[in-house]
């Protein structure tokens, strides 16, 4: 058994940080094997687990339609998301706005 009344406090606190990361990795582990069963038993019925909770798949991946053109080339497209291309930090410095460049 560990004596923590003879621990020091860095030895404390590094104790406390892998308790921590243990309580975590337990949790998601808990957390993984409950899905994989839910989603057994869905399957069993005949239903996927998103069918059945109404949850749709991961919205990663999916297109989504470009809001600014650059009017000097419209084939030059942004959504809006993610870094600015650099014909709209241009135009931005020439003094344009976003409402200047929206589709």
């Amino acid at each position: 058994m560990l004596d923590i009344d003879n621990l020091s406090l860095k030895d404390l606190q590094e104790l406390r940080t892998k308790v921590e990361r243990a309580i975590v990795s337990f949790e998601e582990r808990k957390r993984r094997e409950a899905m994989a069963a839910a989603d057994a038993a869905a399957r069993e019925h005949g239903f996927s687990l998103n069918e059945l909770t109404g949850v749709k798949a991961s919205r990663r991946g999916g297109k989504v339609a470009p809001k600014y053109a650059n009017p000097e080339d419209p084939s030059q497209t942004w959504t809006g998301r993610g870094r600015r291309p650099q014909w709209v930090q241009a135009a931005l410095s020439a003094g344009k706005s976003l409402d200047d460049l929206a589709i």
